[in-house]
């Protein structure tokens, strides 16, 4: 596809955990917009909130016709920026207020889905300070931040006392970061996740780590995970799957792109197949998901990225 040239403020760094990582995709966007002869305004929120103070002034002063929200995290994943730019009036990509709100929170998003016939894990909140006298679940369990992306903070408790058992107060954890997580049953089997461009799910990727489990370093460290794609999963699960995605995608509310990601406890067929979550800002780097299933289908990442502005466009009543 091929947009008019357009005036588009990139928004990226911040201070959440993924501020690196919305920098590279910032880069990868940024780069693939003046290359189609967009102007291009780049506007780093800065790495702490006082030096983000400003944000809205810089937008102003750019007076962009639409805004690429290249964040991760907060205050770019959870509403926070939306809301500011819905009553400043600019138009901009990936999701709204609502559905930031809910999908950036897991147990929200689990409230939101599975009334709805979604799989997704059991579970609850836990206090940080109750793990350390017990175990809120059966080993082995997860934990993780309630509103963290990227794995970031996720721990797998096994039967064997990786952590203590019960936990130490004084190990490495999320629990020293975090007063509450996520407690979860841990399903066992494969890693896969499947991304969502506007009404269509793109295909569906495994996730092979070659050691460990797919945490923030195995994301982001090239040459630590292998990406399969098309996955080598049989048909019906790479169709749950895909339909999952776009309900979900769609029952929350999303716009432009979201991914999807699931384990599938492959002994149990379509009954050990449950989404873990819905990331409303996908990472557009060289090793991201998004842009790889969209290349699998014959999309470039300039394509990509003026799909995702063309999208926000339309759906907010184009220019500013």
């Amino acid at each position: 596809m091929s947009l008019p040239p357009l005036k588009v403020a990139v928004l990226m760094g911040g201070w959440a955990a993924e501020r690196e990582v919305s920098l590279s995709s910032a880069s990868g966007v940024i780069q693939a917009l003046e290359e189609r002869g967009h102007q291009v305004v780049p506007i780093d929120l800065g790495a702490t909130p006082a030096e983000g103070r400003d944000f809205p002034a810089r937008l102003i002063a750019a007076n962009p016709d639409v805004v690429f929200n290249a964040l991760h995290g907060v205050p770019g994943e959870d509403g926070s920026v939306q809301g500011l730019m819905d009553i400043m009036g600019f138009v901009y990509t990936h999701s709204g207020l609502a559905t930031s709100v809910i999908a950036i929170d897991k147990q929200l998003t689990k409230q939101h889905l599975v009334p709805h016939g979604i799989p997704m894990p059991g579970g609850h909140i836990v206090a940080s300070e109750d793990l350390f006298q017990a175990d809120p679940l059966p080993r082995p369990y997860v934990v993780k931040p309630v509103n963290e992306g990227s794995s970031v903070g996720v721990a797998i408790i096994m039967p064997d006392g990786n952590y203590g058992n019960p936990i130490g107060r004084d190990v490495v954890g999320p629990w020293q970061e975090f007063d509450h997580l996520l407690a979860e049953p841990f399903i066992r089997g494969r890693e896969l996740t499947v991304a969502v461009l506007g009404d269509r799910a793109l295909a569906v990727t495994e996730l092979r780590p070659k050691s460990g489990f797919y945490d923030y370093e195995a994301k982001y460290t090239d040459g630590m995970t292998d990406h399969i794609c098309p996955a080598d999963v049989p048909g019906e699960i790479a169709s749950a799957m895909m339909d999952i995605a776009l309900r979900a995608h769609q029952l929350l509310g999303c716009k432009g792109t979201s991914r999807s990601d699931f384990r599938w406890d492959d002994e149990r067929g379509l009954e050990g197949l449950f989404l873990l979550e819905v990331n409303t800002q996908p990472g557009m780097t060289s090793l991201s998901l998004v842009p790889e299933q969209a290349k699998y289908l014959g999309m470039s990442y300039g394509d990509l990225v003026e799909n995702i502005i063309a999208e926000a466009l339309a759906d907010r009543g184009g220019r500013r």
